[in-house]
């Protein structure tokens, strides 16, 4: 026979409070395994129950603590060797703290180059001296153009031949036509004919009152170092964009636009100073009127090859007789002029180049009378702008001509009538060196 399983044992109720009929029972209070706070006490109701509390995770002791390594000493500073200062030396001032460098994204630039009508311009002068007149040094004519006159002298018998020959058309009156030509010499000199030749043949013009402010105080200047009335000159204006300046008949003073507007007030004055030589040396007289007194041989000239010209045209039409008969009468007319004259028309043949040497003469005077003034520093850097213009032009006639590098020749050489740039800065080499 089986037996009945057993019935589990019953557990007494506790014995805190007595069961009361209606009231809820209480679950039974097992001892908790590990040991917990007492929880807080509730006030006790009829419907309360006190939830069950539930066990804490093991608390695990923590990793052991190592030991730190040692601490070592530091090594021990010891103490610098003073600086001894060596025979003959000086103790250093402190240096000053560098200078702050730009933001990178700020380049730093060179200062530009100040305005050419800058006070800060090396070659910028002041204008304020007063008026200084001498009237000793206005002018006089020089050994160059004395020389320049003198060479002028067979193109002037010349025109008077052909002035007496023009004269034979007016009978009686031929006399006064040659006196008149002799007197027309003085107009050179004549203040209204200056005006008319400066106008109509060197294109000049009158600067306007903006142009007259800013170039008389240059002139008054050149003229109070030079001690001549600057007021006998009148000043002109060229309407050009080239570095140039002129001197013509006895009072004219010519400057372009791009002279006056680009040069500094001192290169403006050294170029002025320079055509000032020219007047107070005779050179601009000198040469206007030998080349008044020139002109009846020169267009009696011109006619006299256009003449030819046109005969020998014609004699080629008859073969080479014609050739050879028109070679027999130039031949025999030349040989008779030169006997009846003397062989002046072979000395013209010669007066070009002999000009042209005198001229260039005169252009290194020009530039003395200006270095003497003070101005020889200016002059120098105007010369050298001038030859950079003259390699810009030859750089062009190279390219023009295909890139072939157009050589000059000795005779150009000869009557250039003004000095090459090396030849002029070697004179002005003894007022640029420093006085000692």
């Amino acid at each position: 026979m089986t037996q009945p399983p057993p019935t589990p044992p019953e557990y007494p109720e506790p014995t805190g409070r007595p069961h009361q009929p209606g009231a809820a029972q209480v679950p039974p209070q097992y001892p908790p395994p590990y040991p917990q706070q007492p929880a807080p006490q509730t006030p006790p109701g009829p419907l309360s129950a006190v939830p069950p509390q539930y066990a804490q995770p093991p608390q695990y002791p923590q990793a052991p603590q190592y030991p730190q390594p040692p601490q070592y000493p530091q090594a021990p500073q010891y103490p610098q060797a003073p600086q001894y200062p060596t025979p003959g030396s000086q103790p250093y001032p402190p240096q000053p703290p560098p200078a702050p460098t730009p933001p990178p994204h700020i380049p730093s630039q060179a200062a530009p180059p100040p305005a050419p009508d800058s006070p800060l311009h090396p070659h910028h002068i002041s204008t304020d001296r007063g008026r200084v007149h001498v009237s000793g040094q206005q002018r006089h004519t020089d050994a160059t153009a004395f020389g320049n006159l003198l060479l002028y002298l067979p193109n002037f018998l010349c025109s008077l031949v052909v002035v007496g020959l023009v004269s034979l058309l007016f009978g009686g009156l031929g006399i006064l036509v040659v006196l008149a030509w002799l007197a027309s010499g003085a107009l050179v000199f004549h203040r209204p004919t200056e005006s008319a030749l400066a106008r109509h043949l060197l294109r000049l013009r009158y600067p306007t009152p903006q142009e007259r402010a800013k170039i008389e105080p240059v002139w008054r200047e050149v003229t109070a170092r030079a001690g001549v009335e600057g007021r006998n000159y009148e000043l002109w204006v060229e309407d050009s964009d080239s570095l140039n300046a002129v001197a013509a008949a006895g009072h004219i003073v010519g400057v372009t636009r791009f002279a006056m507007n680009q040069l500094p007030n001192g290169e403006l004055a050294a170029v002025m100073a320079h055509e000032l030589g020219h007047h107070v040396g005779g050179h601009a007289w000198s040469g206007l009127l030998g080349y008044w007194y020139a002109l009846p041989g020169r267009i009696a000239w011109r006619v006299l090859r256009a003449v030819t010209g046109f005969m020998f045209r014609v004699s080629r039409v008859f073969s080479c007789f014609g050739v050879l008969f028109f070679g027999l009468f130039v031949g025999a007319v030349a040989l008779a002029t030169i006997s009846t004259l003397y062989g002046l028309p072979l000395l013209i043949l010669a007066m070009p180049y002999a000009l042209a040497a005198v001229g260039r003469r005169s252009e290194l005077r020009a530039d003395q009378h200006a270095a003497a003034l003070g101005f020889a520093p200016m002059l120098a850097a105007v010369l050298e702008k001038l030859h950079h213009q003259e390699q810009q032009q030859v750089a062009a006639l190279t390219a023009a001509n295909g890139g072939a590098p157009v050589a000059e020749t000795p005779v150009s050489k000869l009557l250039s009538s003004h000095p090459d740039y090396y030849t002029r800065l070697h004179h002005l080499q003894p007022y640029l060196r420093p006085s000692r």
